[in-house]
């Protein structure tokens, strides 16, 4: 008898320290299965963005990815088409159902900031999204990755400063220090303000045409038509591709992407940008980073401010071999049938 009651103890104190953790564990609001993520994107502007996605949710063993939030820029169309390529690689790399893609600005900044009081703006629901993920408890700060304009994510930090110590801002943008770049002119105010907030910011560099910045990670395109064929996890449902098609993975999908790009560099290559800021929050040694005190941006030149005690963290020298080997590793070694 006494060995049952004590029995009967143990199983009620082991059941009471599992509702315990459970408990703690739904309180926390974050998976322990990984970095947790939101990837901010113009997926339809041309094609690295669909190649940071594909490796960024395919790299599950590293990254729990929320959410997919969508911004439209100057290339690709209005906000629905962006969301339409984010679904997808979403669907061709199996995970249809598993990650929702989410609406976010089509305009900028300036234009949207004034309807924040608004129950629903341009961009609310990615604004909203990216404020819920953010408020929850973690042991480590929300990564916003955001690889197009910064529209959502100063949106967000203006609804709900609070934020602004609950994320880790890695931004795909600007050739820092020389001026311009794509991302940055699309929505120049609104990178601005994030540099003048509170949030951890880090900038990983484009730097068009110099071996320093995200510029230098190249796929060549003879190597995708030989190794992307057939690459990555076999969906059930075939997906209908951007410039028409279907395909059941993303392999074929990127080699589909590369026969209508229509420019190359050096006549053969194609920078990978958004691809090279997902690797480096997957391994920081890809890339050297370094801090300085936050500079602004102002009639398209960069000043910088010596004395501002706010610093912004800058990317720059990728190891660009190191990332493509690990790109092409990640989709050879998701061949198996997608779980649907």
């Amino acid at each position: 008898m006494k060995n049952s009651i004590y029995l009967l103890s143990v199983l009620l104190t082991l059941f009471l320290i599992t509702a315990c953790n459970n408990s703690k564990s739904e309180l926390s609001g974050s998976s322990e299965q990984g970095i947790a993520v939101i990837f901010d994107t113009d997926a339809n502007n041309e094609l690295d963005d669909q190649h940071a996605l594909a490796y960024l949710l395919l790299n599950d063993q590293t990254f729990n990815v929320l959410g997919i939030t969508t911004n439209a820029t100057y290339n690709g169309g209005e906000i629905d088409e962006h969301m339409k390529e984010a679904q997808r690689v979403v669907d061709l790399v199996g995970w249809k159902g598993r990650v929702p893609v989410i609406k976010g600005a089509n305009g900028d900044f300036k234009d949207i900031r004034d309807q924040l009081d608004q129950e629903v703006f341009d961009g609310s629901e990615a604004v909203d999204f990216i404020i819920q993920e953010a408020m929850k408890k973690r042991k480590e700060p929300l990564v916003l990755l955001p690889v197009g304009k910064l529209t959502n994510v100063a949106l967000a930090l203006e609804k709900e400063p609070a934020i602004a110590k609950r994320v880790r801002i890695v931004w795909l943008g600007a050739n820092y220090p020389d001026p311009g770049e794509y991302n940055l002119d699309n929505d120049t105010a609104s990178m601005n303000y994030v540099l003048k907030t509170e949030a951890p910011f880090e900038m990983v560099t484009v730097r068009y045409g110099l071996p320093s910045g995200t510029a230098a990670v190249k796929a060549k395109r003879q190597n995708i038509y030989i190794r992307m064929p057939g690459m990555g996890p076999v969906v059930s449902e075939p997906v209908t591709g951007r410039h028409g098609g279907t395909f059941t993975c993303f392999g074929d999908y990127s080699v589909d992407l590369f026969r209508h790009i229509t420019s190359l560099e050096d006549g053969c290559f194609r920078s990978l940008f958004d691809m090279a800021a997902v690797a480096i929050v997957k391994d920081p040694s890809w890339a050297e980073a370094s801090e300085i005190p936050s500079p602004i941006y102002i009639d398209n030149s960069w000043v910088e401010q010596p004395g501002n005690s706010r610093m912004i963290t800058i990317w720059e020298n990728f190891k660009a071999d190191a990332i493509m080997t690990d790109f092409y590793s990640t989709i050879e070694g998701n061949v198996e049938p997608a779980t649907e």
